[in-house]
């Protein structure tokens, strides 16, 4: 099936970037939604992937790129965790129908649980890859005295990264952090979810899927660790668990 592509104005003028395979009609049946990661964008392996599953099978599926992020506009050092959720909340809401299937890479599954928490009715299923809930406490905890006083004297401190250029974390990032954690309580959601992850992740601690788990009220919960595994888990072994993961989530139509 085809993908389309189009932008979204959230209504302050940023327009963000999506791509959606509408899907076998009739009615709106259970699609699925990308979302990715902390500065990555909705052209990786996994979300293309999940496009080329759907694509095949005739199911409905939607990618985006938060503001600052990919193609989307906005300033990156703008965004926070609160206004990520509010980008996925405004495209989820406008272009598509019906009980999805949530796929959250890395601080796409924090923000897949937050929507679920919103607006359970309109959560299927979740999945979460190296899903990184509450990771802005593992930063501030982590910081070094000169990332402290750049913080406290610019608001903004470049952060190393593994995976390119330093990245700015802001104190406008942080602080919003704090104002959005899922796992200093119980998530009361009852739905299946599965989490995959990586035990060679040199970003989420393996032990963050338990916690996820450990804190879901409902029962469907499963936890898939892969002993080898990174943190983008997006060697074909890898994909390969993925597509059996959304294939048994999915039900057939």
């Amino acid at each position: 099936m085809r993908e389309e592509s189009g932008r979204l104005d959230r209504g302050d003028g940023v327009e963000l970037a999506w791509r959606r395979i509408a899907g076998r009609g009739p009615g709106p049946g259970v699609g699925m939604v990308f979302l990715g990661g902390f500065r990555s964008d909705m052209t990786g392996t996994k979300a293309e992937e999940l496009a080329a599953f759907c694509a095949a099978t005739g199911r409905a599926f939607l990618r985006f790129d938060y503001s600052g992020h990919g193609a989307s506009g906005g300033e990156f050092e703008a965004g926070s965790i609160g206004r990520w959720a509010a980008d996925a909340e405004a495209v989820i809401g406008a272009l598509t129908e019906g009980p999805q299937v949530l796929v959250g890479s890395s601080m796409g599954g924090w923000i897949s649980l937050l929507l679920a928490r919103r607006q359970p009715e309109r959560v299927a299923a979740l999945v979460g890859i190296a899903a990184a809930p509450d990771f802005t406490l593992r930063i501030e905890a982590a910081l070094a005295p000169e990332a402290r006083e750049s913080l406290e004297r610019e608001g903004v401190w470049h952060r190393p990264s593994a995976y390119g250029d330093p990245y700015p974390i802001t104190s406008g990032l942080l602080e919003d952090g704090r104002q959005n954690l899922v796992l200093d309580g119980p998530l009361t959601l009852d739905l299946p979810v599965r989490l995959l992850q990586g035990q060679q992740d040199p970003d989420v601690p393996w032990e963050t899927a338990l916690d996820i788990a450990e804190a879901m009220t409902g029962q469907d919960v499963q936890v898939l660790l892969v002993k080898d595994g990174d943190h983008r888990l997006s060697r074909p072994q890898d994909l390969r668990l993925l597509r059996r993961v959304v294939e048994d989530l999915l039900p057939v139509e």
